[in-house]
């Protein structure tokens, strides 16, 4: 798609104006094209709604930045995200599945996809000794459903 081509359609000037105020207030470009396909308008490549790769073409060639990228899983707030996680430790995400692939990070995956750690000292200190190497194994998975796990040096 050619970013004039927007131009292109009936309501495009309406589309691009109104995609750009969106997006300088931070909304995700998946969000913004769910807006904007609400609101009626829709891709020049696609009849029935706006593509999120639409929003972000725009976006860019408006040199408008994306604020901040959308956490694929929401969760509770007492639990943390493997991204979380290495930001808080930090350390590089890769490095946490890593450990998981090779068994030395044993943790329930959710039934989302995601990996999510208790947000608790306990469980930052411990992961942090599985990097630094004081510990050889970590097992977090759920033994019992009120049980945190318990891990192996």
């Amino acid at each position: 798609m050619k970013v004039n081509s927007v131009a292109k359609l009936t309501r495009g000037e309406e589309l691009r104006a109104r995609l750009l105020e969106l997006a300088l207030t931070g909304v995700p470009d998946d969000q913004i094209a769910e807006i904007l396909t609400r609101e009626g308008h829709h891709s020049p490549n696609c009849e029935d709604k706006v593509l999120p790769i639409t929003v972000q073409r725009l976006r860019l060639a408006a040199g408008i930045k994306a604020k901040a990228q959308r956490n694929r899983w929401t969760h509770e707030p007492t639990l943390l995200s493997a991204v979380q996680l290495a930001a808080r430790l930090d350390i590089p995400v890769n490095w946490i599945y890593v450990q998981i692939r090779r068994k030395r990070l044993l943790i329930d995956q959710q039934s989302t996809g995601a990996y999510l750690f208790q947000n608790s000292p306990a469980i930052v200190n411990a992961v942090r000794d599985l990097r630094n190497r004081t510990i050889n194994h970590l097992d977090l998975r759920i033994i019992q459903p009120h049980q945190e796990g318990h891990q192996h040096a």
